[in-house]
């Protein structure tokens, strides 16, 4: 009996060893894949999907936590529209806001389209807005998460991966405050 645990332990070792070796084997063979010349992304295009023009209420200051200074701004309506669909921004969401200690903002907003055809699309967009020390470095770029109904025309957002861009622009008196989103699907 002694004998047959030795003969097994043994056994699982060869097996054990192998695995390592082949595993080894794998991962140094997709390491001489990598590309060091910097053209690995080269190719990324971006096609754009539409631009919403996203109103917006009053900024609710909920304050100063552990992270940061942290606030919401209702999303209350608006308007998209591109090449493929359009439609309206639902007064349905709002965007969470943190200020970090950095002087970054991160911003988390969730809010429903509904497209011409009466389709409902979901929205959570993740951005990052930076202003460097002099403000000549302005950053504000986004990411994109859209759900859309798989038996829709729109199922193809579903099957991509989107970027944004938030542009704040200069209001008229009287204007209602909005914020225009630019939503590209990257190719």
């Amino acid at each position: 009996m002694v004998k047959l645990m030795n003969v097994m332990k043994r056994y699982l070792k060869i097996i054990i060893l192998g695995w390592m070796l082949c595993t080894v084997q794998n991962l140094v063979a997709q390491s001489t894949t990598i590309d060091t010349t910097g053209d690995l992304f080269k190719d990324f295009r971006t096609e754009l999907m539409w631009e919403a023009n996203v109103k917006i209420g009053n900024t609710i200051v909920v304050g100063e936590s552990k992270r940061g200074i942290r606030r919401i701004i209702p999303i209350t309506g608006g308007t998209f529209s591109g090449s493929k669909i359009k439609g309206d921004v639902l007064p349905l969401g709002e965007d969470w806001q943190l200020v970090r200690p950095d002087g970054d903002t991160e911003l988390y907003a969730r809010y429903l389209l509904k497209t011409h055809d009466g389709h409902l699309i979901q929205v959570i967009n993740r951005a990052l807005i930076h202003t460097g020390a002099k403000g000549n470095d302005f950053y504000c770029k986004s990411v994109l998460d859209l759900e859309a109904p798989v038996d829709s025309p729109y199922d193809y957002l579903n099957h991509a991966v989107f970027m944004g861009t938030i542009r704040f622009p200069v209001l008229q008196p009287g204007e209602d405050p909005y914020v225009i989103i630019g939503v590209y699907r990257v190719m």
